[in-house]
């Protein structure tokens, strides 16, 4: 093993993902490949949010959605067809956007290095890309080298999405199918701090959380009269509310402040303060240097599951369409 891969490997060790050394994913991976494929990424997720704040929220959403089905594949992107409905089609992922600018990116990498960087390397830097704006420079190191899956379900996203209505137990386990820990869960979490929540997925705590036209004791009760305003029954589906209300377009640890006020927005959310190990870690995210720190590592674990490397799955020509 030469001196450079040895280092590789030693890092991968030290974040928890060595099982990915041998897998092929490692920090620029096109350097030879394709030179400029990063920058390329870069300069149109930059062009982009800097026209629109909310794209960061979206992207981080994206990658978090396509790593939990299926791995990060970019099942995600793929459209539905008349013989299969794909993961876009799923309930969770029917809100999700900014499949256009994966496309634009897409398109042109398409140009400069025809089918050599995969869909699913371009949702892991977009997310990293776009959430980095903010600071003007990276906040967390994407490795790279994941190749395209082949299969979309929107079963399999139904089933594992983690959903805004889990309690600890579920949510800890959700997570665990995809080896991840309590700590990645709280820390990962944490990018509630940018983004809106519908109110169909929240106003059960407002209305009837027992069955019993009753309000989710959890809720700190000035916040819950706030989404009443803003949530006037169960039935709405169409208002959206800021998770992070203080700094919504900032990414920040301020959700884990509004979570020790019992104003998380999600019952998924208010989950995390009803375990020890999980409330040890949000004190821990308390720390703005910790939170960054943390949320780098988390979301590097992330981005490795069940990644397809070497000659599995495919470089899609069309990030929506598997190849014919």
């Amino acid at each position: 093993m030469n001196t450079n891969l040895s280092s590789f490997c030693i890092f991968i060790a030290v974040f928890g993902l060595l099982g990915v050394c041998h897998g092929q994913l490692r920090m620029h991976f096109y350097e030879e490949s394709c030179p400029h494929a990063e920058e390329i990424v870069k300069k149109i997720i930059w062009n982009r949010v800097a026209c629109n704040s909310t794209l960061p929220a979206k992207f981080l959403r994206m990658h978090f959605h396509d790593c939990f089905v299926r791995g990060c594949d970019a099942s995600i992107l793929i459209d539905s067809t008349t013989n299969n409905l794909a993961e876009k089609a799923a309930i969770p992922n029917l809100s999700l956007a900014g499949f256009d600018i994966i496309d634009e990116v897409k398109t042109e990498l398409e140009k400069t290095c025809p089918r050599v960087v995969s869909c699913a390397d371009i949702v892991a830097l977009a997310a990293r890309d776009s959430v980095s704006y903010q600071f003007q420079r990276p906040i967390w190191d994407v490795l790279t080298g994941r190749r395209d899956g082949i299969i979309s379900r929107e079963s399999e996203a139904l089933a594992n999405i983690p959903s805004p209505f889990f309690n600890f137990t579920t949510l800890k386990q959700s997570f665990a199918n995809k080896s991840l820990s309590v700590h990645d869960l709280v820390v990962l979490s944490g990018g509630h701090t940018i983004g809106v929540g519908h109110c169909n997925f929240f106003s059960n705590r407002l209305y009837n959380f027992t069955g019993k036209n009753d309000e989710d004791p959890s809720v700190n009760s000035a916040y819950a009269t706030f989404l009443k305003t803003q949530c006037k029954s169960l039935s709405n589906n169409v208002t959206i509310v800021l998770m992070d209300p203080g700094s919504p377009l900032s990414f920040d640890n301020d959700y884990f402040k509004i979570l020790k006020q019992n104003d998380g927005l999600f019952q998924s959310d208010a989950a995390l303060l009803t375990d020890s190990e999980a409330t040890y870690n949000v004190n821990e995210m308390l720390n703005s240097q910790n939170f960054f720190t943390e949320f780098a590592q988390s979301i590097m674990r992330m981005g490795a599951i069940q990644v397809l490397t070497g000659t599995s799955g495919e470089i899609r020509k069309n990030c929506s369409v598997v190849n014919p």
